[in-house]
């Protein structure tokens, strides 16, 4: 749970350039991949991450309907990087504009439960990190390179002139 905002910004920018960096190593040739037939694919896991920032803040009441905007699911790479991009900077304008440190112990009914606002900041950070390491896995089984988020991945322990870690 946060107990600022800035504290929340700050991991928010973290955890965004995180995304971009999996983003930025797709492929549109890989949007089709799935682990199984009835499981989610690349460009489904991208969408539903973009998608979630602005869901994220209609359902915590920080606006009341989601961005024209966001009303289509991109088809490539570059349109997916593009409105990501827009998302993750509406949730820290929103959130920066509209909560304050002393707001984030208030309690926000949402998804049938009440959260306070500080676990609501969490849970918008932790929800595109679960579905970012989704991706990965995908990335892998489509030959994409999958880069590191929270430390080297496979390849960059390579480059690093490194062994590989088991």
């Amino acid at each position: 749970m946060f107990s600022t905002i800035n504290d929340f910004l700050e991991a928010w920018k973290h955890e965004s350039e995180a995304t971009l960096k999996v983003f930025n190593n797709l492929t549109d040739e890989s949007f089709n991949q799935k682990v199984t037939p009835d499981g989610r694919s690349i460009q489904q896991l991208s969408w539903h991450i973009t998608l979630a920032c602005v869901e994220m803040l209609r359902d915590g009441k920080l606006i009341e309907i989601i961005p024209e905007e966001f009303s289509s699911e991109p088809n490539t790479v570059k349109a997916f990087i593009f409105k990501y991009e827009k998302a993750s900077s509406l949730v820290k304008e929103i959130i920066a504009a509209n909560w304050t440190d002393q707001s984030l112990p208030e309690e926000l009914p949402i998804y049938g439960d009440v959260w306070k606002k500080g676990s609501f900041l969490s849970s918008l950070i932790v929800h595109q990190a679960h579905h970012r390491g989704q991706m990965t896995v995908l990335m892998r089984q489509a030959g994409l390179k999958v880069p590191g988020v929270y430390g080297p991945s496979k390849e960059e322990w390579a480059e690093y002139g490194m062994p590989t870690q088991e």
